[in-house]
Formats: structure tokens, C-alpha cells, sequence
């Protein structure tokens, strides 16, 4: 990274671990010296609400608050949150989804008509540097849906200056003993999804 302070908007539904990845990547950052500044928006989490976590570092960083268009990374563990938080992410900006969609109460209430492929079409017209992943159902199948939170980290990794190692020690730092080799091994996973 050339630019003084990095931006990353992390963002979800009530539940998905959007604090917990905020949390690791805003340690990691620490740990190599940077500055880092957090904010935090929960909302309806307890419900399945939206969730939002600005996370910025560098050697100067004031606010904790993430202009509009100024989001270096806007990662996201349902796409519909993508969507709803795009207008954060700048212009050559990356983003970094999950594929997994759950509808709104209204939609699921048969109140609205919407398919999510609209999502899709939305985000690719959008978005330059836009990578989906089915981290939910790389989670399943490595045995716990509620690591796919650590996968996008994983992924989002190769893209920042900090070493795998850095990552685990403070992965380990955060999450509980009986399911820290999981988290690692989901941690290792979105990174090798990169180079695949």
C-alpha cells in the first residue's frame, strides 16, 4: 500500500462475525505499527439486522469514520449488504463478498417480489475489482458455518502487508481454544482461494 491511511469497511448481517474480523484485522495492523481507528455500527444485530464496521490504519489516522468513495476494501458477508454499503467504496476500489443472500422480512414475508440475481447484475455493473466467494459453503464443508467470517479475512489477506503468521497470533488471541484449529485452517483456506 503506497497511500498513508488504509480503509476497510466490513459489513453483514447480525451474527456473521463482522466485530471479530474487525477486530483480528484492526490487531494485525497494530501489531506492525500502524495506528488503526474503529467504528462500529450494530443496529437490529440481535435480529438479523445490518452490521457495519469501519476499520481504518496508517502511521496518522484521525477519524474512525470512513468517507463515502473512500473505502480502499468493502468486505462483505451477505451481498445484499454489498450493495446496501457500496456507495463507502471507491472508485478502483476492491470488494470482497460472500456469495450468500438472505432475503429481507419483507421479501420473505411475500411482501416485495425480489430476486437476487439483481444484486448480481447490480454490483457487477458497478464494481471494477469485485470477487465473490461461497465462503458459507466452504465453512459447511470444513464443519462450522460460522467461520466463513475468518475465510474472507483469509482472502482478504493477500491483499494487505502482513504475514500469515501475524494473522494466526492474533487469530489465537480472539478465538476460543476448542475452535482455534478451524479458524485457522479457515483463515489458510480464503487465502488459497486466491491463488485458485
Amino acid at each position: 500500500m503506497n497511500k498513508e491511511i488504509t480503509n476497510i469497511l466490513i459489513c453483514g448481517i447480525g451474527g456473521q462475525g463482522i466485530l471479530l474480523f474487525s477486530d483480528i484485522l484492526g490487531e494485525v495492523a497494530m501489531e506492525n505499527g500502524f495506528l488503526v481507528k474503529k467504528s462500529e455500527v450494530k443496529g437490529m444485530a440481535q435480529r438479523g439486522g445490518s452490521v457495519i464496521s469501519h476499520l481504518r490504519f496508517g502511521k496518522e489516522v484521525y477519524s474512525p469514520l470512513i468517507p463515502l468513495k473512500e473505502a480502499d476494501f468493502l468486505v462483505s458477508m451477505e451481498k445484499l449488504e454489498a450493495l446496501r454499503y457500496l456507495d463507502y467504496l471507491k472508485e478502483d476500489g476492491i470488494l470482497i463478498t460472500d456469495n450468500f443472500y438472505m432475503p429481507p422480512l419483507p421479501v420473505l414475508v411475500g411482501e416485495v417480489e425480489f430476486e437476487s440475481h439483481t444484486i448480481d447484475k447490480n454490483l457487477k455493473e458497478k464494481v471494477k475489482n469485485l470477487y465473490y466467494l461461497p465462503a458459507q459453503k466452504i465453512a459447511k464443508e470444513l464443519g462450522d458455518i460460522r467461520i466463513s467470517n475468518i475465510i474472507l479475512l483469509g482472502f482478504l489477506s493477500n491483499f494487505l502487508p502482513f504475514k500469515i503468521d501475524d494473522y494466526l497470533k492474533v487469530i489465537e488471541r480472539n478465538v476460543k481454544k476448542e475452535y482455534l484449529e478451524l479458524n485457522k485452517k479457515a483463515f489458510l483456506k480464503g487465502r488459497e482461494i486466491f491463488s485458485q
